[in-house]
């Protein structure tokens, strides 16, 4: 039976039920004059931002383009491939885009619809979220169907690359597409989180630390470009890191499905497992709503609401799709879908844990304050570091399970094909699940508007209820994206691996091999060095920003007073041109050194190289997003009236363990799952060069 019918048809359904949302979210009231005002500073800087971005990254995507398409013509790789990894970075950054509009245009209205219900805000802001997730799994999905249908049809009239069957030759281009897809993402998440973090810790630190007026208060000068990075970061950056992650998932998938001998129904099932996603997201959807009820418990049992249906809804049809498209007898890979479901849950739940107001680490990182800044940040450490044993294990159990009950122990390939199918199940509901994060940046933004617009009181209680959840989830959305990268960067090496064979070559990875060896050391310091130059560039340019905020609060006459307007601009201006010059040599550390480990010490490092990365890149990111995620909360916790309130000792202990969170949660945290899944991209695209070129037979 073909199901693939679903897949164009799910694709652009994901679409227009994203256009419905932002006409939906259009519809609500902007509110007062001066809200309106301060959602078109945000938007314009926000746009200003991506379109320079867009620039930069045009010109290393043009260099990229020309390489491989001097390496095809030498017959390193057939001609599509350029092309497909051209298409993969446009849809990312198309992605990334449509989100950070709609964000920048929901923000006013969430704080306006607060006004008059918490319901009303939830919703506004949950349906902007909303648009960022289906418009990620709808132009994914889309790029994906036109290339196979292109390729399928291709091929089928014209003479195969030598070696290849028809389906080997449509999944080996398309396993570019994400390679592009994966080139935008780091540098839309690197280059975000560098300009949303340097501008909220320029802020944070003159503002509430140094002259002690509230967060997002109109006269800090840097609050603007603290709320434009909330956009290019925190929903363009992290639209185009789940893009690169869903979309990866399937490729990889779909070659393992091939090495499987599935065939083209191997190929098929995770794009129509993606499509049922979409469905079921849309079902989810409908079913978060709350009442006036604030309370951060209240508000996470609706969103819980709309993702657990959801994943219901998939484990069920998965377990059908399976049965009709591949037979009964391969009904255990339905289950390392439902393996892949529950790790995702489970992986959300340590998240919530470890970063929730409502439980003990947290609570025990916000009393630490009671003795100053530095024992808030070593319990905020020590919480980070202790929340990647629970994932760690969860991510050990979905592997195994998904290996085994594929039938692994006895096909190998197969029981491969059934650790990409988990991975594909874990992102199957990103509709719904990227919603729940996006949404956070969004009700920040609310509070920023409200606070800068001086509305009722109530309102900043009801936006502040929303951002303070937000955290949460954008802390379970970042765990959930480490979790889903882990188990994609693996299906990614097993692609490695089958692309290697493919090209003639054997991939040796006995750990006692020194090659091996060598290679699995530089893969694990890869995400350290990676976070060094991030964090440093965070850094360097919030220094900069408080250099610039206390300069103007200096020079300009009447700021404090509310009579002197603040150079905003300025602001923004300094953080747009340090974040697009500091996200260049990160990004291609990312680019060159798996080339240049395959060219100099061969094809067996560079499979060590992959392994070490994945398997240090995934600690070292929860740690960060949970210390970071922590540190946030605790603030937030004793912003809402613990441990003495907002302008104690405690809160400024806070604020500096909330500084320091800023860049482990928003910059290199996430971007080190985008690091795994890149070098092993780069590592299957370039396989036939590094083979033929390697100085280490």
């Amino acid at each position: 039976m073909d199901l693939f019918f679903l897949v164009p048809i799910c694709s652009v359904g994901a679409l227009v039920f994203a256009l419905f949302l932002v006409f939906k979210i259009l519809k609500n009231d902007e509110g007062t004059d001066r809200m309106k005002e301060i959602a078109t500073a945000v938007r314009e800087g926000a746009s200003a931002y991506l379109r320079r971005q867009y620039i930069a990254v045009s010109i290393f995507f043009a260099f990229v383009f020309a390489l491989l398409l001097v390496l095809s013509f030498m017959g390193y790789m057939v001609i599509f491939v350029p092309f497909a990894f051209l298409t993969g970075g446009m849809f990312s950054g198309l992605a990334g885009f449509c989100g950070m509009m709609v964000a920048t245009s929901a923000s006013a209205r969430t704080a306006n619809a607060c006004r008059s219900s918490l319901n009303g805000g939830l919703r506004v802001a949950f349906s902007s979220g909303a648009v960022m997730g289906f418009t990620v799994v709808g132009l994914g999905l889309f790029d994906l169907c036109c290339w196979y249908l292109s390729l399928d049809w291709f091929y089928g009239n014209n003479p195969l690359p030598a070696g290849m069957d028809k389906i080997t030759a449509i999944t080996s281009t398309m396993l570019t597409f994400g390679m592009g897809a994966s080139f935008q993402a780091l540098f839309a998440r690197v280059g975000g989180g560098i300009f949303t973090k340097a501008a909220d810790v320029g802020a944070d630190l003159v503002g509430k630390v140094e002259v002690g007026i509230p967060e997002d208060d109109p006269r800090n000068p840097a609050v603007i470009a603290d709320n434009v990075g909330d956009n290019v970061g925190d929903v363009a950056g992290m639209g185009a890191d789940l893009y690169e992650s869903y979309v990866g998932s399937i490729v990889a998938t779909g070659a393992l499905g091939v090495a499987a001998g599935l065939g083209v129904a191997g190929v098929t099932v995770p794009m129509i497992m993606a499509s049922i996603g979409i469905i079921a997201s849309m079902i989810g959807m409908f079913f978060v709503k709350t009442g006036e009820d604030a309370s951060q418990k209240a508000l996470l049992k609706a969103l819980h609401k709309g993702v657990y249906i959801a994943s219901a809804v998939i484990a069920v049809l998965a377990y059908i799709l399976i049965r009709v498209l591949l037979g009964a007898e391969y009904s255990g890979i339905a289950w390392a879908v439902i393996a892949g479901l529950v790790a995702g849950l489970l992986i959300g739940f340590c998240t919530e844990y470890f970063t929730s107001t409502h439980y003990k680490p947290t609570r025990r990182v916000a009393g630490a304050s009671a003795t100053g800044a530095a024992t808030v940040i070593i319990e905020g450490l020590s919480v980070g570091m202790m929340s990647t044993a629970f994932p760690i294990v969860i991510i050990c159990a979905a592997i195994l399970a998904s290996f085994g009950l594929s039938g692994g122990f006895s096909n190998f390939s197969l029981g491969l094909y059934g650790i990409g199918i988990a991975a594909v199940g874990m992102l199957s509901t990103l509709g719904i699940t990227l919603a729940t994060d996006a949404y956070g940046p969004v009700a920040d933004n609310a509070g920023g508007n409200a606070e800068m617009a001086g509305l009722e009181p109530e309102v900043r209680v009801k936006t502040d209820a929303l951002d303070s959840l937000g955290n949460t989830t954008a802390a379970t959305g970042k765990g959930f994206a480490i979790g889903s990268a882990a188990l994609t960067a693996l299906a990614l090496i097993a692609a490695f691996k089958e692309k290697v064979v493919l090209e003639g070559a054997m991939l040796d990875l006995n750990l006692l091999d020194p090659m091996v060896l060598i290679g699995v050391f530089i893969g694990a310091a890869m995400p350290y060095i990676f976070s060094s130059l991030t964090m440093s560039a965070v850094g360097r340019t919030g220094g900069m920003v408080v250099v610039e905020v206390r300069r103007q609060f200096k020079e300009i006459e009447g700021i404090m007073e509310g009579t002197g307007k603040p150079d905003y601009a300025r602001c923004v201006d300094i953080v747009t041109g340090a974040a697009l010059k500091e996200m260049r040599i990160p990004a291609l550390l990312a680019v060159v050194t798996p080339i240049a480990v395959g060219l100099l010490l061969g094809i067996n490092s560079l499979g060590g190289l992959l392994i070490g990365g994945t398997a240090s890149g995934f600690v070292l990111a929860i740690m960060m997003a949970n210390a970071g995620g922590a540190w946030d909360n605790a603030k937030k916790y004793i912003e809402e009236g613990h441990l003495g309130g907002k302008g104690s000792n405690n809160h400024k202990a806070t604020v500096v363990g909330d500084t320091v969170g800023d860049p482990f949660k928003d910059t290199s945290g996430p971007s080190i799952n985008i690091l795994i899944k890149l070098m092993s991209m780069v590592s299957i695209v370039f396989a036939a060069f590094i083979i033929q070129n390697s100085l280490f037979k």
